[in-house]
């Protein structure tokens, strides 16, 4: 039985596009939130890395050509049926957080 509330203060825009990314999935909130505590418990801990990168590399940090080049490199890479299966990449994953 569904009986508690979580209230949570996040960035407006954060707010903003995730529902309306989860509106377009179909997906509400409270699902979301609901099979992210229950990944919490299953896991014993936060589902996914909460790790800080070496070198941390956004797009932004990227210049216009860096970030043509690897999507050029990507799309050669999709052209040419190389790289793995989304679902191999998941399998790995799910397999280095257990």
């Amino acid at each position: 039985m569904k009986d508690s509330t979580v209230s949570a203060r996040v960035e407006n825009d954060v707010k903003l596009e995730a529902e309306d990314i989860l509106q377009k999935l179909g997906v509400p909130v409270s699902v979301v939130i609901n099979s992210l505590y229950r990944q919490i418990i299953y896991q014993h801990g936060v589902p996914f890395s909460l790790t800080i990168p070496a070198e941390p590399r956004t797009i932004d940090a990227m210049s216009d050509a860096e970030l043509d080049t690897k999507l050029q490199h990507s799309y050669s890479q999709s052209l040419a049926g190389e790289g793995r299966s989304m679902n191999d990449i998941f399998d790995d994953l799910e397999r280095s957080l257990k």
